[in-house]
């Protein structure tokens, strides 16, 4: 009886929340409710991938996953490496993939398979965590390319053959919280709340760098637009726990008083909380446009593909791949999904657009410390960990801005691990 009760509230609720959007609805000219209009074309595509580098058939690469495709972090890799292999014309046998594989030794023992016996030139793992024993298994493959997202020790290990990766994605996390912030003045301007009221809640993974520079820059874009805008951030310590990140997503709405979410984990657990309730979502990793027709606005991403094909040319032309590469707008590694029209503030496809050009042009900063505090001042000089060793010591801060994950200069994993003012944690102990 009780799980009766319980499965007839949760067909209320869905029922509840249909009935309000149909009343809400989306109004033509006349002013009467029509159709759906779904999403826009993508504000950033990820563009064809070709080549004319010719692979020969011996060639093969290979991935190893944190997760599998239920996961939307670990699908982004797994499609990235797809789109890659589909457009320089490999074979179905030349491209192996190998699923949950956790950040332990188990990744040594893939990485030693792909290498020994399944005859790969490549392998790529893509988590933090495997990092270690990717080197441990370059340092025994020494023909082998190995290649790892999100790491930070490529530059210091003195591993011809280890290398890291990551991107730009700050920008897109940025103009992902510009269509944030223009969704809250329009919430605003309609009554449904006030200034005050504009809280973001935000379901974090853990307390790394990584996803605090995401969830920052995400801010700052909302704030750009939306300037009385602050945030509340729950983190289940976990990259991937659909029920924990939809129990936070759920505790921010109905305790924390937030009225738009967005997420720095890897299930459907925080969008699926969003639409149950009808509150606004930005994702992450790529749109959950069907989980969440009436609440999705829009997702950035990283785009694989193009260091992927990077590191298959560069293997296969017997030349050196960056130790550490960050991929940006202009390498088409950073991506942003249609805009959800029926769900978005009207004019958002327009300010994303003009947003995309200032960044081009190099006239835009994510973080502009002019447009932040922390506990009250602006920062002029930040030392930050580079050298992945967990301690500060390299200046990031020049020319008016904290220049967030440079390989050339720096590294390409993210290091910003700021909390600014407008930015609240309400759990660090992922209780």
């Amino acid at each position: 009886m009780k799980n009766f009760k319980k499965i007839l509230a949760v067909v209320m609720a869905i029922a509840l929340i249909a009935t309000v959007f149909a009343a809400c609805g989306n109004k033509d000219n006349g002013g009467t409710t029509n159709e759906k209009k779904g999403e826009s074309a993508d504000i950033i595509a990820r563009s064809e991938i070709k080549s004319d580098v010719t692979v020969p058939d011996t060639f093969k690469i290979g991935l190893i996953c944190l997760h599998d495709e239920n996961s939307t972090y670990d699908s982004n890799f797994i499609n990235g490496l797809k789109s890659a292999a589909a457009g320089m014309g490999l074979k179905d046998e030349q491209v192996i993939i190998v699923k949950n594989i956790g950040e332990d030794t188990g990744c040594y023992d893939a990485a030693v398979d792909l290498a020994k016996n399944k005859g790969c030139s490549v392998i790529f793992a893509d988590s933090f965590g495997h990092e270690s024993f990717m080197k441990q298994a370059a340092q025994e493959f020494p023909n082998v390319q190995f290649c790892h997202a999100t790491g930070t020790s490529s530059k210091t290990a003195g591993i011809p053959n280890f290398h890291n990766a990551f991107a730009a994605i700050y920008e897109g996390r940025y103009l992902a919280g510009i269509a944030a912030g223009m969704k809250l003045n329009e919430m605003i301007k309609d009554g449904k709340i006030t200034a005050e009221q504009a809280i973001i809640g935000y379901v974090g993974a853990f307390t790394y760098a990584e996803v605090i520079s995401g969830m920052t820059s995400f801010f700052l874009g909302a704030r750009s637009v939306c300037p009385t805008a602050t945030m509340k951030v729950r983190y289940t310590g976990s990259w991937y726990d659909q029920a924990k990140e939809q129990e936070a997503a759920t505790a921010l709405i109905q305790k924390d008083n937030c009225v738009l979410i967005s997420q720095h984990a890897d299930s459907l657990g925080a969008p699926t909380a969003c639409e149950l309730a009808g509150v606004p979502n930005v994702s992450y990793n790529g749109s959950t446009y069907s989980a969440g027709e009436n609440t999705f606005i829009v997702s950035s991403a990283i785009n694989w593909a193009p260091y992927f094909q990077y590191i298959i040319e560069q293997t296969v032309k017997g030349e050196a791949i960056d130790t550490d590469w960050t991929g940006t707008i202009a390498t088409n590694s950073v991506v942003i999904s249609g805009v959800n029209l029926d769900a978005c503030a009207e004019g958002t496809v327009e300010a994303l657009n003009k947003a995309v050009e200032e960044f081009k042009a190099g006239t835009l900063h994510v973080f502009d410390t002019s447009k932040f505090t922390v506990e009250g001042k602006n920062l002029t000089e930040y030392l930050a960990d580079v050298d992945g060793d967990f301690k500060g010591e390299t200046n990031v801060i020049h020319d008016g801005y904290f220049d967030e994950s440079n390989a050339k200069d720096f590294r390409s994993a993210p290091y910003f691990d700021i909390i600014i003012d407008g930015v609240e944690n309400l759990n660090t102990n992922f209780g």
